[in-house]
């Protein structure tokens, strides 16, 4: 009987144990948690920075980037503290022009309306200029330019503006458009490109509100057991849109959603929704193809998840519709 006992007890252990497994295998409990911390460097070091520099007593300096944008800075124009400057400039530049990129870097295309709420942004490509002098911040007095290829975004668009880019204190990229009574600035088509004018450093794009005269709704999308804001983000990407990128950009930790809350999204929509997040050094995703109905909830599970490198993420959200 004594023996009887000890076969029972370890049976018992084993069920345990064969459940426990069981637990992990459906996806339902994540033997790896990302920190908050892991999951900003990742988008951080998704971002491709592209580094120019010239002499401000050289004048105006024309730059031409990887995707053949032309960028040009006077010299003469930049200050220090307000005082003019010479010698050695270094300008740092970022440019993004496809769905995939925005996504990595979390830089999605959402500008705020008039009245307060945030909605889908087409984009003609998001610009990020800074220049420094002595590892020293420096301002600009006067536009620079700049010149963009407008088939990197499917084709010229004449409903573009300009959009300042600012990041929120929950880590939300943000756009406002510029002011367009400044006669300086602006942006407009001319044969094949864009020439866009601005005379500030920091996040710059080239964008019009997506358009849609369908009834709109409010969606949430429910993030797998040990994620949630700091750890992952979900995004929405509007098919037969492909320069955009939207984001749910509230959380419910008691639900464990996310949520689009402007009830801006279009009843009717094909799109897909995209959740990711970091493991390991590498990403995390999961994408799936809806048609949204009013007041959608969408549920992620660890088991409908894969891991890949940053350029097979990419190249999963750019091959969308």
């Amino acid at each position: 009987m004594k023996t009887n006992f000890k076969k029972i007890g370890q049976l018992f252990i084993l069920g345990i144990l064969v459940a426990s497994c069981s637990k992990n295998d459906d996806g339902d409990t994540p033997d790896y948690v990302p920190s908050a911390s892991a999951f900003a460097a990742l988008r951080e070091e998704a971002l491709d920075t592209q580094t120019f520099t010239f002499n401000a007593e050289d004048g105006a300096t024309t730059f031409t980037t990887a995707n053949g944008v032309q960028f040009t800075i006077n010299g003469n124009c930049l200050t220090q503290n307000g005082n003019p400057i010479t010698g050695q400039v270094v300008v740092e530049y970022a440019e993004l022009f496809n769905p995939g990129t925005m996504l990595v870097t979390n830089k999605p295309t959402m500008g705020r309306m008039p009245n307060g709420d945030m909605s889908l942004l087409i984009s003609g490509g998001e610009f990020y200029i800074n220049a420094t002098k002595n590892g020293q911040q420096l301002a600009i007095s006067c536009p620079m330019q700049v010149i963009i290829p407008a088939n990197l975004t499917g084709g010229a668009d004449t409903g573009m503006s300009l959009w300042d880019g600012t990041i929120d204190e929950d880590g939300n990229l943000e756009w406002d458009e510029q002011d367009r009574a400044n006669g300086e600035n602006g942006v407009f088509v001319e044969g094949p490109n864009y020439y866009a004018y601005f005379s500030s450093f920091g996040w710059t794009n080239v964008d019009r509100f997506y358009s849609d005269p369908r009834p709109k709704t409010t969606i949430l999308a429910e993030a797998p057991t040990g994620y949630n804001f700091e750890n992952s983000a979900i995004y929405l990407h509007y098919d037969g849109e492909g320069s955009s990128l939207a984001k749910l950009d509230t959380f419910n930790p008691t639900t464990n959603q996310f949520s689009e809350h402007y009830g801006q999204i279009p009843v009717g929509l094909e799109c897909h929704v995209i959740f990711v997040t970091e493991d390991n050094g590498q990403w995390r995703y999961a994408i799936k193809s809806v048609t949204i109905a009013a007041n959608d909830v969408y549920v992620f599970t660890l088991a409908e998840t894969t891991v890949g490198t940053e350029a097979q993420l990419i190249a999963a959200i750019n091959a969308l519709p």
